[in-house]
């Protein structure tokens, strides 16, 4: 997402990839859906394993989709996906939100999913999309905002673990609540225009408790936010598992709500 500036919280274990594979365009960019259209040229800023990216190109197809990210283990990935899907008109692509290699007005639509949480000038980071995006074209972007997850029933050892990854994203240089910010961040970056907004994620049935359990269980064990809590000394390995054992907890709790609020902006060139 960034350069050197920030590191990258999540890192690229499984249990990452599979969260972010389980990303489409309708579950995680509808707001920015009512505006594509046939023939828009789009840039996906922090595109991951490209499943939202792939969706928007079908929506914008014939028009050029590219999709960037710094990892290029997981741009390979995209691509392999990509061309599982026959998109021909996705260029995948690493590179660096600060540094977009673009000439300015390149693309009608520039979006990020979940990356300005990440970087440490998210208002940098908007002011080099907009510097790429058409006049009349729209800048988007989603975050979530740990601060305002809640769920259902209380579990301790969930609690520790929200004020543990929220500890290591600071230290990392990100902004863990970042989607009550967007608006925020938008107009420091100079955008005048901006429709500002927010919507969930919620799992709350047996699959979906399941699934978002178990993923956040090995995440908080085995991915890159273990090894850096370690590092920072802000937890031990008990303390990794006490909090795992609180995730799978809550999985097994058969009135198990989760529910993950996103900021959502729309931002007019």
């Amino acid at each position: 997402m960034s350069g050197s500036s920030a590191v990258y919280t999540h890192g690229h274990h499984e249990s990452v990839l599979r969260s972010h594979a389980w990303r489409t365009a309708a579950n995680s960019a509808a707001y920015l859906l009512p505006h594509l259209r046939s023939g828009m040229s789009l840039l996906d800023v922090g595109c991951g394993p490209g499943t939202i990216t792939a969706d928007l190109a079908e929506l914008v197809a014939p028009g050029a989709v590219t999709g960037l990210d710094p990892d290029g283990g997981v741009i390979a990935q995209a691509a392999e996906a990509g061309a599982v899907r026959h998109l021909a008109n996705v260029t995948w692509e690493v590179g660096d939100v600060y540094h977009l290699a673009y000439p300015e007005r390149s693309f009608d639509v520039v979006h990020a999913h979940q990356v300005l949480q990440h970087v440490a000038d998210p208002v940098g980071a908007l002011t080099a999309m907009r510097r790429v995006c058409s006049p009349g074209g729209i800048v988007a972007a989603r975050d979530s905002d740990y601060a305002a997850f809640t769920w259902y029933p209380q579990v301790p050892a969930l609690d520790e673990w929200l004020a543990l990854y929220r500890r290591v994203a600071r230290a990392n240089g990100g902004e863990p609540d970042a989607g009550r910010r967007l608006l925020s961040w938008a107009r420091q970056a100079g955008f005048t225009e901006v429709t500002a907004g927010g919507s969930v994620w919620c799992f709350a049935t047996p699959g979906d408790r399941a699934w978002w359990s178990g993923m956040w269980a090995s995440r908080v064990t085995d991915s890159a936010i273990a090894g850096q809590a370690l590092d920072y000394g802000y937890a031990t390995r008990a303390d990794l598992e006490r909090m795992a054992d609180g995730w799978r907890k809550w999985g097994a709790a058969e009135d198990g709500w989760f529910a993950v609020l996103h900021g959502e902006i729309l931002c007019r060139v």
